[in-house]
């Protein structure tokens, strides 16, 4: 694996924090506005921001050859069915649970990139990580790790939240395999693309737009600005740079800042279930990854 530079490690500090504080904000939000105009909502506010940028720009998407199936499929697996999946799941289950769930990204691209990418290729170290990660999500899922009534909504709850990871992951691998591209257009396109497939959606699924209150429109207009438009912007940066795998190393801090700011601001109960997942996971993690953090330690 070629050297890492080190603004790719600031970048994957500051997108871990990010994202692990974003299922908390979609709860706020959607105490105030429907599922999926509230993805339609950070969607669109993030595409017109980003591109204004890329307008100012002038423009400017592939360098040489063009690819635009696998941009209009990332398009939609980046932004539309995850932002869809997460904000309907976090009605029915915890942001910490949303949170965990992340966790899985770097498990579920290790094996996408053992059969799509050149040098990515599972050895048993890979294998043994990913094996214990995905009992993390057995536990995860049998031990009921956060409380509630265990109905049929809470567990599809839980299951959207868990293809939202899958949506990531697999949107990670595409990105990686585009061609030569401007990453302000490429962050811009996944939106633009985003947003002409949410908004129709909201509107067949949950009729006409809401009008939100004072409230639920900072949070969208939060949501907009940082996990959605500059987050997806470094998103793309990190892994056209150096690679999806590396990318996936956020998932150590996506759990753990989902669980606590959980914890701290909405009051939500971290069972011993909860924790014994979470280290299944992040131990899978870190045993995958081995190359990846010792020269994060320097070791």
């Amino acid at each position: 694996m070629p050297e890492i530079a080190p603004r790719y490690w600031i970048m994957i500090i500051v997108l871990g924090f990010v994202w692990g504080g974003t299922f908390m904000l979609v709860e706020l939000a959607l105490r105030g506005i429907t599922p999926f105009w509230l993805a339609a909502g950070r969607i669109g506010f993030a595409a017109l921001l980003l591109g204004s940028v890329w307008g100012l720009r002038g423009f400017q998407l592939f360098k040489q050859n063009t690819s635009w199936p696998p941009l209009l499929v990332i398009g939609v697996f980046s932004t539309t069915v995850p932002f869809m999946l997460l904000s309907w799941g976090l009605q029915h289950t915890t942001s910490s649970f949303a949170g965990i769930s992340m966790g899985t990204v770097p498990l579920i691209i290790v094996v996408l990139a053992h059969f799509l990418l050149p040098g990515e290729k599972m050895g048993p170290r890979r294998i043994i990580g990913t094996a214990l990660g995905f009992v993390g999500i057995v536990v995860l899922f049998g031990g009921k790790a956060l409380s509630g009534s265990g109905s049929q909504l809470e567990w599809l709850g839980q299951l959207a939240c868990i293809s939202t990871a899958l949506c990531y992951a697999t949107s990670s691998i595409l990105t990686r395999r585009l061609p030569a591209i401007d990453p302000v257009g490429l962050a811009a396109m996944q939106l633009i693309i985003g947003a002409c497939v949410i908004v129709p959606a909201a509107w067949t699924v949950e009729g006409p737009p809401p009008l939100p209150d004072a409230t639920t429109g900072i949070w969208l207009a939060v949501l907009g600005l940082g996990p959605t438009a500059a987050a997806n912007f470094l998103r793309v940066l990190v892994v056209r740079g150096a690679g999806p795998v590396f990318m996936s190393l956020t998932s150590y801090q996506i759990p753990v800042w989902s669980v606590l700011l959980g914890a701290v601001f909405l009051k939500e109960a971290i069972s011993y279930t909860l924790i014994v997942a979470l280290g299944f996971i992040l131990s899978g993690i870190a045993i995958s990854q081995f190359k990846n953090l010792k020269k994060m330690f320097g070791l």
